[in-house]
């Protein structure tokens, strides 16, 4: 099966890239977000709201397990090609490439037209932070921590578990993913309800994004007079200064990479929060940083994609060769 993994995230890789999230049918993650959200009003409330938490993350990963379990058992049953073309599908439908590419340049094309208004409009669509205030530094600073951020969520997290796992893995990925974007905050609805969910997405986005964060600073393009050594060196310490313990390896390694300045102070809801900065101000944030932080999650899923394919490849054949 391993080699079937391979072969399938690879092409899953392809479809995205080209296809993205087919327009006309309703995304899985749709599924498990109303999923989630009913299981949450049956059990948000009351007492032990850290086990009832535990429980509502215990079922929405097992039955995500069981239903693509099913499809994969059921499609390969039918005929290989079928299991296989499914299986293709499903990791493509994961993976965001496309989307975020397609979420990015919708800002950037009103901010290069001069239409502010749009451009804040769009941001607001995939950043949780006030945008009606924000001029063109802080546009892109919103762009390029988003796209930066989910280069890991939402590429090469699921790449690393479908390589491991196939469709099943991925979508396990996904459903734990999601229960900590709908559940996993700091505050007195989820505090104690989402504990489990926010830690074991910790746990689950710790490898990749820490392979994904060095990725970006061995394989893009440097526009620093910094060395490799003292990049490197920045890039570990400014990531543990993130509130998120996986987040901050990504944004940091922009960050280095571009010679540019993210984190400090944003808006929710009218409070202003600020978050420490991450990397060293050499150039402002202007319009062409969005263009450049695409490019870089392009390289990244790119060279994630070969060396973690080369690596099951490379098991699958010593394993089979110690048997």
């Amino acid at each position: 099966m391993a080699l079937i993994f391979v072969w399938a995230t690879l092409l899953a890789v392809v479809f995205d890239w080209v296809v993205g999230d087919p327009p006309k049918l309703p995304h899985p993650v749709r599924f498990i977000g109303n999923f989630i959200s009913a299981l949450t009003k049956r059990l948000n409330h009351g007492e032990h709201r850290r086990l009832k938490g535990a429980v509502l993350t215990f079922c929405t990963v097992g039955v995500t397990v069981l239903v693509v379990g099913a499809i994969m058992v059921v499609t390969y049953r039918i005929h290989f090609w079928l299991g296989f073309t499914t299986e293709v599908v499903l990791i493509g439908t994961a993976l965001a490439q496309k989307s975020l590419k397609e979420a990015a340049m919708a800002v950037y094309t009103p901010i290069v037209a001069g239409d502010w208004q749009e451009a804040r409009t769009k941001l607001s669509w995939i950043v949780g932070r006030d945008t009606m205030h924000l001029e063109e530094g802080e546009l892109v600073r919103g762009v390029v921590e988003t796209v930066s951020e989910n280069t890991s969520d939402g590429v090469t997290a699921p790449l690393f578990y479908a390589l491991l796992f196939g469709a099943v893995g991925v979508w396990a990925y996904k459903a734990i993913n999601t229960l900590d974007s709908m559940v996993g905050y700091k505050n007195d609805k989820y505090a104690t309800f989402g504990t489990c969910s926010a830690v074991l997405d910790d746990i689950v986005n710790y490898i990749p994004s820490r392979i994904t964060g060095l990725l970006i600073v061995l394989l893009t393009k440097n526009e620093t007079p910094q060395t490799l050594k003292q990049r490197l060196t920045r890039w570990w310490r400014d990531a543990k200064v993130h509130p998120s313990p996986n987040s901050g390896y990504l944004e940091a390694a922009t960050a280095v990479q571009l010679g540019i300045q993210l984190g400090g102070y944003n808006q929710y809801e009218g409070v202003t929060s600020y978050r420490q900065v991450m990397g060293e101000k050499q150039v402002p944030l202007t319009r062409a940083h969005i263009k450049k932080v695409i490019t870089h999650m392009h390289i990244a899923t790119l060279g994630f994609t070969i060396i973690g394919a080369g690596i099951v490849v490379a098991l699958h054949i010593l394993w089979e060769g110690l048997r």
